[in-house]
């Protein structure tokens, strides 16, 4: 079974985002391999989060690049508008799925034998926030590993 996380009542999902990417990549226990992270967004979603990535941060260097870019089977943090790309299989990232949209993925089963770990973001804006309750009923009917970290108290 896999671990899967929702951060729910997130305000802005694309720089927290980046701060979450940074945190669990940044993470790793020493003498381990670096985390391996693939986020699944809109197209639309991902081009700014690919800029943002660039320009969040003075300090943070977050390699990226989009899932079909020659790189990406070297890159730790991969950008794909699709859960069932066939370039997945072309790339080893296995640790981490972070999702930003609001589509349930097809291939649940396949999903979870992939990604031992996957963090679902749920904003604010009511219909994103009802189709993460729809993928929160999905993911527990399946009988998966559920943690929720309710964001509206953060700043």
């Amino acid at each position: 079974m896999a671990r899967i996380d929702f951060h729910s009542n997130v305000a802005d999902k694309l720089q927290y985002a980046c701060r979450l990417t940074r945190r669990i990549w940044s993470d790793t226990p020493s003498g381990q391999p670096v985390r391996q992270i693939v986020m699944v967004g809109e197209k639309a979603d991902l081009q700014k989060l690919d800029e943002l990535l660039w320009t969040f941060s003075n300090t943070d260097f977050l390699p990226h690049c989009f899932i079909d870019d020659e790189a990406a089977t070297e890159t730790p943090i991969v950008l794909t508008d699709d859960f069932a790309s066939p370039a997945l299989n072309q790339i080893p990232h296995a640790d981490v799925m972070i999702h930003l949209g609001m589509r349930m993925p097809q291939d649940v089963p396949a999903l979870v034998a992939r990604f031992p770990r996957i963090v679902e973001v749920v904003t604010v804006n009511e219909a994103e926030r009802l189709a993460g309750r729809e993928r929160y009923k999905a993911y527990r009917e399946l009988g998966h590993e559920l943690h929720n970290f309710d964001q509206s108290k953060s700043t």
